[in-house]
């Protein structure tokens, strides 16, 4: 008997979605989505923000948002059987809003991964045999303002020397192991090198699929040493409506099939999601064909010598005076203003940029300024 896994993409009971999550129809949700949930063995979204009785949001940059308590039903009626919470918004509502989210979760039957009160426990893999298999899912998120420590709540924080020291052990109970990874950059469908190569390193290492999460947009793929690397696969349920932003409507669902002899298959589900209405839904017979056209042609791009690097190129250079605004603690007039007019150029003489890109380049530097910026 094959072992169905299926991974869902970044998931937010906001905006029109939200009270269809409260009244848990699963059918509105997902529609004709909702037969891939219900026949998987074993099923799993990264929920994007804590789900709360009453807000006490964190101090941080960027947006803080908070689903109310009663939005589990809807991931109940979705049969989610694992929730992902290695993510940049989980801690939005501080270790209030964490704990609401790892309560109700568990009070509804549903697992939990990639945050806990502290390290030891955001480190925990999730395990469930099924059919015989030995499932693992390892759940990771980039440090931002999320991340557990030593004695604080929060999520799994990258570390790629504590990645390979419980792959060390896991290896030897584990018969497939998906990585969870909530990194990359937002509205880029392509990895960065760096990405690129930790991702395949993590195979390299013994994952049998690392699939990241976090950039809002359909990426790509790559099959690497056996394993299967997916690049960003899109917003499942994440409303901002009516501030559509095109690929924010599509994604893909990632489906693996592992059969009595241990082969695997992967199927990719695309859809549209949160655009004319709310809930997602198969793309139609011409869309689908055309997306995964498009996707094709990324993932071959990705395997091309240079190809990574030169796209990553391309995309800082066209986010190169937001950054300077960044740098310079400019708010959005500002920002709009110098991506207008690049009047950062005027502030930084060549020495001063190579006095920049030392201390930002060099590790020793960076872990100095990192140090710093964290006691701000």
């Amino acid at each position: 008997m094959d072992t169905s896994i299926l991974v869902a993409g970044d998931t937010c009971p906001i905006g029109r979605n939200a009270p269809i999550f409260r009244k848990g129809n699963g059918a509105l949700l997902l529609n004709d989505l909702l037969p891939y949930f219900d026949r998987a063995d074993l099923v799993t979204v990264n929920l994007e923000c804590p789900l709360i009785r009453q807000e006490s949001p964190i101090e941080k940059n960027g947006p803080r948002i908070g689903a109310p308590l009663e939005c589990v039903n809807g991931l109940k009626a979705m049969h989610v059987d694992v929730a992902n919470l290695a993510n940049n918004h989980i801690a939005d509502h501080g270790p209030l809003g964490l704990r609401t989210t790892i309560h109700a979760l568990t009070e509804s039957g549903i697992g939990v991964v990639g945050a806990g009160e502290n390290l030891v426990e955001a480190r925990r893999v999730f395990t469930q045999e099924i059919n015989g298999l030995r499932i693992g899912i390892l759940a990771l998120a980039e440090h931002e303002f999320s991340i557990a420590g030593k004695d604080t709540p929060g999520a799994n924080p990258l570390d790629m020397i504590e990645y390979i020291r419980q792959m060390r052990d896991l290896k030897r109970h584990i018969d497939y192991m998906i990585v969870l990874l909530h990194g990359g950059n937002e509205y880029y469908p392509y990895p960065s090198p760096a990405l690129q190569n930790r991702c395949r390193f993590m195979v390299e290492e013994g994952a049998h699929a690392v699939i990241c999460q976090h950039s809002h947009c359909p990426g790509c793929y790559e099959e690497y040493n056996g394993g299967y690397i997916v690049y960003g696969q899109g917003n499942l349920l994440f409303d901002r409506h009516p501030r559509k932003q095109g690929e924010w409507n599509r994604g893909f669902l990632v489906r693996f099939s592992i059969a009595a002899d241990k082969t695997i298959t992967t199927d990719l589900i695309p859809y549209i999601q949160s655009e004319d209405e709310p809930g997602a839904k198969r793309m139609s017979t011409k869309q689908e064909a055309a997306f995964r056209q498009e996707l094709a042609a990324r993932s071959a791009n990705v395997t091309q010598e240079g190809s990574v690097e030169h796209n990553w190129r391309h995309f800082c250079r066209s986010k190169r005076y937001l950054y300077f605004s960044i740098l310079r603690g400019h708010n959005k007039a500002f920002r709009w203003l110098n991506r207008m007019t690049h009047f950062t150029d005027w502030f930084y003489s060549r020495r001063q940029w190579l006095a920049l890109q030392n201390i930002i380049r060099c590790e020793a530097h960076r872990e100095i300024i990192q140090s710093i910026v964290s006691d701000i």
